[in-house]
């Protein structure tokens, strides 16, 4: 790509300050404010255009929250952060500012580089890592890639919101040396490699000042001390003071139209409790936002339209990062005493062979692992019979819930991705044990439709409907206002696939009215089972009803509903109601039956366990890691049943896995996105491989986790645990407590090829490692490079440091028998601390090992370097 970057910054430069001479103060006050939930105000005096933004991280939702406008959804950011890799995230960044420019979107309120301080953080499938390195270098590849399509990033959210609970007013007292290593670490690399546009910040406080009012950290640290030159955005209503804001940095305070800043900043400079200089270097930022992102006329963009990526797959590439992403933790042989399904003959772990017989003084063969399922090791014959089990199998849940959510035009679940991959199989379907505790939105043999209507019944606006939910924040379909809206329909037809009891469920905060075949089912007024208005917008109560339904008979179903304030604000467009619909079900011990004699008459099982939505979300932390309902159970009782039982792991953060011994293969597979099961097919039948490694640690039990603490006390939240998190932390207590080990550790992951680690050469700059391909197919390598000090406490001041900490990654591929070989910097930061006494960086001379593993925990070579 070109760089036209110098040529637009001057350009830019005076661009800026000739727009800025020709505003009054109003109008200065007005562009630091929102003018509603997701644009700012446009000026054309000036040829300034109205900016736009929308939240991500997976996918542009856009102006809406609806399936009107549907958007590509790639797997979550714990998913991307598995890759390891940086290019791919920046082919990722591509993908969204493509998005971004379909739905006229100029920023996107993305990535959340927070980090995994505790497994029970309620975003920490938003966030990507424990280690704030890799963080910073997948977050850097995302941002640089939405830029090179020349849609700005907002980095969030700056600093410290690490939790969900009291997460608008908790005190996070962090001091300054985790501070600057772990929680700044991921944003400063991200601001000195990539460059960001923009950046958010936080509702939490640190060190007792609410972040959007933190002049230390965002005047003095991110402008002051890293150069960062683009706007800080507030998480939406978390400025709170206009005077503290303006003074601590705040350019933008969202959403609008009623702000801290806006006409109340304009009276404060007439007050003379803020100057207008100081209102102006606030909005000299906006403006250079507007002109980078191509909306400010009389300077171009700072992407050139020629050097824009074009026609990106979005469907490829979502399949291509989840196979990539998914982690195969374990994968042992299945060792079967039984005869297989239909009275055949049972093979031994050993693969067959015809007609050629083994000789006498050949090795006996390695036996065959339980992935890949193709071609199948158990038996002379391909793969027959599959049970596919587990609610997520049929309903997978592709996307983390809150403000990541967006909506895909389409999803592949599991098992339609394995069916359609292995045609000549039968693939049946099990629910087992579903564990959800709420009715999932209507779809399947669902034609929906919702439409508009004023107080005097005329249609406002139609619009087909993805699924059962409607949901909208800031902005109506077209044709539709808030002073007019009176009424919204939700209305279609359904066609049971089977007969008996079918579960309806509403919700809504407001009147709502279901018919199904002309029978009305509900009619009543609903409210908010919640004083939190952002959790009565997401997950609004929920009523359900009951109807005996036949096998193929379409009916008309149509659910009326009147909305009612939700407490977000009388002057905020918002709307959310929906639809669920459950088939008839056994009771839950015969589901599990039913399993449980699908599995014993399959030649292999796949069971699906997952999270859902009211256990991991946006708005509130996990209050443990068990895996909700009755799936421990299922798991157990499938793998009885059938050896040859897979489990795939649909969660966005850890959870616990007391089973996973009792079974040969797990794969972790995250919020993988909308192609979900066509990209579960590709590497449960081998035509890929899984290409994931650990960004986080799984504990066996959430009793193990170092760090569990998220819910404050008093308001507070005290990181006692310094910089001792994740990886960091689990060394240390192995170290001086003999302590339990991680279930999975950091890095950790297995491919469908071995690999030999054959030579280390390193210095205090670079560590070159080869590597062999020992396997019998192609594969792909994750090399990590690992820092451990030899020793651990660092003078002249002691302060203790981490057994070890990674430095540098990069990733190879090889055929059977060839090597590869990585070159892998080291930068000068892996060798610093940060001086508490001193308030800087120090560089800590000494003697290091340079480790180059699979995972922290499998360590192939080390070699010896000192640094002065």
């Amino acid at each position: 790509m070109t760089d036209h970057r110098s040529a637009h910054t001057t350009a830019a430069a005076v661009a800026v300050e000739e727009a800025l001479g020709k505003l009054d103060l109003d109008t200065k006050a007005g562009l630091l404010s929102g003018q509603d939930v997701w644009t700012l105000p446009a000026v054309p005096e000036i040829g300034l255009r109205s900016l736009v933004m929308s939240d991500g991280p997976v996918g542009v939702r856009g102006q809406g929250w609806g399936a009107e406008d549907p958007s590509v959804a790639l797997p979550s950011p714990t998913a991307l952060a598995a890759t390891w890799d940086r290019e791919l995230a920046r082919r990722a960044g591509r993908l969204l500012a493509q998005e971004a420019r379909r739905k006229g979107v100029h920023v996107l309120l993305a990535p959340t580089v927070n980090l995994h301080r505790s497994p029970l953080g309620g975003r920490h499938f938003e966030c990507f890592s424990e280690d704030p390195y890799l963080t910073g270098v997948i977050g850097a590849g995302y941002v640089a890639g939405v830029q090179d399509g020349g849609v700005g990033t907002t980095v969030k959210h700056f600093v410290g919101n690490d939790a969900e609970t009291e997460r608008f007013t908790v005190d996070n007292r962090i001091a300054p040396r985790p501070l600057r290593e772990l929680y700044l670490a991921p944003f400063e690399h991200i601001v000195e490699t990539a460059r960001p546009w923009a950046v958010m910040t936080a509702y939490n406080q640190v060190n007792g000042v609410t972040m959007t009012e933190h002049r230390e950290l965002v005047a003095g640290v991110l402008r002051g001390g890293w150069g960062f030159d683009g706007a800080n955005v507030s998480d939406w209503t978390a400025a709170r003071d206009t005077v503290r804001a303006l003074r601590g940095g705040l350019d933008i305070a969202m959403p609008g139209p009623r702000t801290v800043f806006g006409a109340p900043l304009a009276a404060a400079v007439r007050d003379g409790r803020v100057t207008e200089e100081e209102v102006d270097d606030a909005v000299r930022r906006v403006l250079l936002l507007a002109a980078r992102t191509g909306c400010l006329e009389g300077v171009p963009a700072a992407v050139a339209p020629e050097d824009v990526p074009q026609d990106i797959d979005g469907r490829a590439l979502a399949r291509e990062i989840a196979r990539r992403a998914f982690v195969l933790v374990r994968n042992e042989p299945v060792v079967r005493d039984e005869p297989v399904a239909r009275n055949e003959p049972a093979v031994q772990d050993e693969p067959v062979v015809r007609n050629e017989p083994t000789p006498e003084t050949a090795p006996a063969p390695t036996p065959r692992r339980a992935l890949p399922l193709t071609p199948f090791p158990l038996t002379p014959h391909p793969l027959r019979k599959l049970a596919v089990i587990g609610a997520a199998a049929k309903d997978a849940r592709v996307l983390g819930g809150g403000s990541a959510t967006v909506f895909p035009e389409r999803i592949v679940s599991p098992l339609e991705g394995l069916r359609a991959a292995l045609p000549d199989t039968e693939v049946t379907f099990s629910v087992g044990a579903d564990p959800r505790t709420k009715v999932p939105h209507a779809r399947a043999g669902f034609e929906l439709c919702a439409r508009y209507y004023g107080a005097d019944g005329a249609l406002l606006a139609e619009q087909p409907q993805f699924d059962g939910k409607v949901q909208a924040m800031g902005r109506f379909p077209d044709g539709v206002t808030q002073r007019d809206l009176h009424t919204v329909e939700l209305a279609g037809t359904f066609t049971p696939q089977t007969g008996g009891a079918h579960t309806f469920a509403v919700s809504g905060t407001g009147e709502l009215r279901l018919t199904v075949g002309g029978r009305m089912l509900f009619d009543a007024p609903s409210a908010p089972d919640t004083d939190d208005p952002f959790e009565a917008f997401m997950n609004p109560a929920e009523h359900r009803v009951a109807a005996e339904l036949t096998a193929g008979q379409t009916l008309d179903v149509a659910l009326r509903f009147v909305p009612r304030g939700t407490g977000l604000g009388a002057d905020l467009p918002v709307l959310t109601f929906a639809l669920g619909h459950a088939e008839p079900r056994l009771d839950p011990d015969a589901e599990i039956e039913e399993a449980v004699r699908a599995a014993a008459e399959a030649d292999a099982v796949v069971v699906v366990v997952a999270t859902t939505e009211e256990t991991e979300s946006e708005g509130f932390d996990r209050t443990g890691l068990a895996l909700p309902g009755r799936q421990d159970e299922l798991v157990s009782r499938v793998a009885a049943a059938n050896p040859y039982t897979v489990v795939v792991v649909n969660a966005g953060s850890p959870v616990e896995m007391p089973w996973r011994e009792e079974v040969p293969a797990v794969l972790l597979g995250w919020f993988p996105g909308q192609e979900a099961g066509a990209a579960l097919a590709d590497v449960l039948l081998g035509t890929h491989e899984p290409g994931g490694r650990l960004p986080t640690t799984w504990p066996a039990r959430l009793a193990d986790a170092p760090v569990t603490q998220v819910t404050p006390a008093g308001g507070r939240i005290t990181y006692e645990e310094g910089v001792f998190i994740g990886y960091r932390a689990w060394q240390r207590r192995a170290r001086e407590e003999a302590g339990p080990a991680p279930a999975y550790p950091f890095g950790h992951g297995l491919g469908y090829t071995d690999w030999s680690y054959e030579s280390l050469e390193a210095t205090p700059a670079r560590a070159r490692v080869r590597v062999r391909n020992t396997g019998t197919r192609h594969g792909r390598e994750v090399v990590q490079v690992y820092l451990a000090p030899l020793d651990r406490v660092a003078g002249p001041a002691p302060v203790d440091r981490p057994d070890r900490w990674l430095a540098g990654f990069a990733t190879v591929e090889a055929a059977p028998g060839e090597t590869a070989e990585a070159e892998i910097v080291l930068p000068r930061r892996a060798f610093e601390i940060w001086d508490e006494a001193a308030g800087a960086r120090r560089f800590v001379d000494g003697t290091y090992a340079i480790e180059a593993a699979r995972s922290v925990t499998d360590r192939r070579l080390a070699a010896q370097v000192t640094v002065a």
